[in-house]
């Protein structure tokens, strides 16, 4: 029985009333269309992000590949304390690109390295240095979170773009009361004060 109320006093914009007035319908649209724009929106929006998004790292693990080079330069005996790279340094390197030719840069490699000891460096379909791609668990787990930042991102939208209406809505029925009262209150004959 109490489900049944719960349910007739969400609904109640719904029902036929003479207490409802027009915008009463019109928000009643609102709140339903937004719902629907956040179910669907968002559920759409997640998905082609994520798809978008394992097809990015799946084209990163195909054009990347892992190449030998050459140490040119003696690494430093300690690098900068950078984030995720404490034991590496800044050395230049000389590896041969896809097209042949040979190639010299700076990467990272680890401190205290010697010139002429070989290291595993990652290249582009260009030849130009990158970073290694993306691993595939890593890769799913930034295409998910990814897709939940578009799934909210469409919802604050749809929420943020439904307050707004309902914000107007409701300064449009006060704006009607209060020529309503214009109307009534000096009927009423005496004021208060």
């Amino acid at each position: 029985m109490r489900a049944g109320r719960n349910a007739r006093k969400r609904l109640w914009r719904w029902r036929s009333n003479p207490l409802r007035r027009h915008d009463d319908v019109i928000e009643a649209w609102i709140v339903l269309a937004a719902g629907a724009v956040i179910a669907v929106g968002g559920t759409v929006a997640g998905l082609v992000t994520a798809h978008t998004a394992d097809e990015v790292f799946a084209r990163q693990r195909a054009e990347r590949q892992p190449v030998r080079a050459v140490l040119v330069t003696d690494a430093p005996a300690s690098g900068p304390a950078t984030w995720g790279a404490g034991t590496q340094a800044r050395a230049t390197v000389r590896w041969a690109a896809p097209d042949g030719r040979v190639r010299t840069g700076p990467t990272l490699v680890d401190t205290g390295s010697k010139a002429g000891t070989g290291v595993e460096v990652w290249q582009d379909g260009r030849g130009r240095l990158t970073n290694p791609p993306t691993e595939s668990t890593e890769a799913a787990v930034e295409s998910a979170v990814l897709a939940i930042g578009a799934a909210g991102a469409v919802a604050a939208l749809t929420l943020g773009a439904g307050a707004l209406a309902r914000w107007r809505l409701d300064r449009r029925r006060i704006d009607s009361w209060g020529q309503e009262w214009d109307l009534v209150g000096p009927r009423w004959g005496h004021k208060t004060g």
